[in-house]
């Protein structure tokens, strides 16, 4: 019951904080982002507060811990335009200021932290 209630949690955080995205009008063509992919959300939740709070960079983590070869380039994934990520990804994706760290978001791959590098 725990885990269940965590996780509805973690899943309206995420609601509620893409709808202030959202909001702020966020409009690009296309986004470069980085990414770190872990297995679980507690995992991504202690990466994404250790950076926040300095204890290492975006991409240092991304080297030690994501499970996407991209972590190897600091989780860099390059210009994507919308429809090339899957549906979740990309919402969070396009509607995070440039430098900011997301909140874990779920896929079918797992959990990833975005940061978004530059959008144009």
């Amino acid at each position: 019951m725990k885990k269940f209630l965590l996780l509805t949690s973690v899943v309206l955080l995420f609601f509620l904080g893409l709808h202030h995205t959202v909001a702020a009008g966020y409009d690009a063509t296309e986004v470069r982002a980085s990414h770190i992919l872990v297995s679980n959300v507690y995992q991504a939740e202690q990466i994404r507060k250790d950076i926040v709070e300095g204890n290492g960079s975006f991409e240092e983590y991304a080297r030690l811990y994501s499970k996407c070869p991209s972590g190897q380039n600091g989780g860099d994934l390059g210009y994507f335009k919308r429809g090339q990520m899957v549906p979740q990804f990309e919402v969070a994706a396009f509607n995070l200021p440039v430098g900011e760290i997301s909140k874990p978001v779920w896929t079918q791959f797992g959990w990833h932290l975005i940061k978004v590098t530059d959008r144009r």
